[in-house]
């Protein structure tokens, strides 16, 4: 562990920092930048936004100047007048720190702020699992990679992941996890939400929020519901997120594989297909008990998010998982593939509502106390100041809280 140190007085000059993202869509990155612009120290950082895509479905829950929003367009895979034009904004701006979230984004970030000469680079590890990444993206991190500061990563199996592949020095990583919004994400009533889906107030609910990729690992948990089902006929299976298709518009092969599996299990009629929602706040409520069955993931959102609501869940204990759930307090962890297990463990919390209630509780806490986005805030600023002090742009006097350095 290093323990990261910010100013108690900054410079006159506030940091002009400037995260550069593909969009502003509903993906788990593009809400942490959200997050982190919207709760970092005005006093201390004049943020900008850039999105390299007109798609901005989020832009209303920014809550910065709408002149530090900006969109620089990618009119193309390989559109390299995106790099150029990225750098002159940097230029005008007078950025000290550009940080890059995803591929695209990242790359160009590196790219413009070499040509723009900006002081602090930052790079982004959002995942846990490099290996299925296409070999001509990471040609295209090996290639740019000399211009990048640091790389935050918000997980330690990121961490690790990326050095793997990249060997990058470990002195060149800092782990922060993401952070949730806990006045937003909170217990509600969900009494007006099950009304709209026809749910009874008795009838147990599981919720999976989880986008149909491979890396979700539906199928465990599908298997899982079955076994839940022959012993709790009543449950519900809540499914959110968005689904995949073809450029035509019809379901991918993986898609229609799970349909058949939903199918062949039976479970159809138990199961409410909800498709993409922007207000998850209001549903978290609705279940029970939420549940993830996912092979890697770097930190997941719908954990945070579910248990800021007091929503207690059921997870396969891969990455990071085992730092967000304290396992048998504030929710389970399972191994990946051990379907059965995942099915008892969500029955007894079915089951036991006092049981589920303390776990609840106690996750909330938790998420409060070490996962709230004002934490996120706070590492991130702890990181960018500790940088900038490298570069000998401001002087340091005060200690602030642990982040790990990996």
């Amino acid at each position: 562990m290093a323990t990261l140190r910010i100013p108690k007085i900054m410079t006159e000059k506030r940091i002009c920092l400037v995260l550069v993202v593909d969009d502003l869509g509903y993906g788990g990155a593009e809400r942490q930048v959200i997050e982190l612009a919207n709760n970092l120290d005005k006093s201390r950082f004049n943020v900008h936004v850039c999105s390299l895509s007109e798609h901005l479905p989020l832009r209303d829950q920014l809550n910065i100047l709408k002149t530090n929003l900006h969109v620089v367009e990618r009119k193309f895979r390989f559109d390299f007048t995106v790099v150029l034009r990225l750098a002159h904004l940097l230029r005008k701006l007078k950025a000290d720190i550009v940080h890059g979230y995803l591929f695209g984004a990242e790359i160009a970030s590196r790219l413009a702020g070499s040509f723009a000469g900006t002081c602090a680079i930052i790079g982004s590890e959002r995942n846990a699992n490099r290996v299925e990444m296409e070999k001509s993206n990471i040609l295209a991190y090996k290639l740019t990679q000399r211009w990048v500061d640091i790389i935050i990563a918000n997980s330690n199996a990121g961490t690790e992941s990326h050095r793997k592949i990249f060997g990058f020095p470990a002195s060149n990583y800092r782990v922060v996890h993401n952070g949730v919004d806990v006045e937003r994400f909170k217990p509600l009533d969900s009494k007006i939400i099950r009304d709209k889906f026809a749910i009874p107030d008795k009838c147990p609910v599981i919720g999976c929020f989880a986008n149909f990729k491979k890396q979700k690992n539906h199928a465990m948990l599908f298997r899982a519901f079955r076994l839940v089902l022959d012993s709790l006929p009543d449950t519900r299976l809540l499914v959110v997120g968005e689904r995949p298709t073809d450029s035509r518009g019809k379901l991918d092969s993986y898609k229609n594989h799970l349909y058949h599996l939903i199918d062949d299990l039976g479970i159809r009629y138990r199961c409410i297909f909800m498709g993409h929602q922007s207000n998850t706040e209001q549903i978290y409520p609705v279940c029970n008990i939420t549940a993830l069955s996912s092979l890697h993931e770097g930190i997941p959102n719908v954990l945070l998010e579910s248990m800021a609501c007091g929503v207690p869940v059921v997870a396969t204990n891969i990455c990071d998982n085992k730092y967000i759930i304290k396992n048998g307090e504030t929710g389970f962890l399972i191994d990946v593939g051990d379907e059965r297990t995942m099915a008892e463990r969500m029955k007894t919390l079915l089951i036991d509502t006092q049981l589920r209630q303390e776990m609840g509780q106690k996750a909330r806490n938790w998420m409060i106390k070490e996962f709230s986005v004002k934490r996120l805030a706070e590492k991130m600023e702890a990181v960018y100041t500790e940088l900038l002090n490298k570069k000998q742009i401001i002087s340091i006097n005060y200690v602030s809280p642990q982040i790990s350095a990996e």
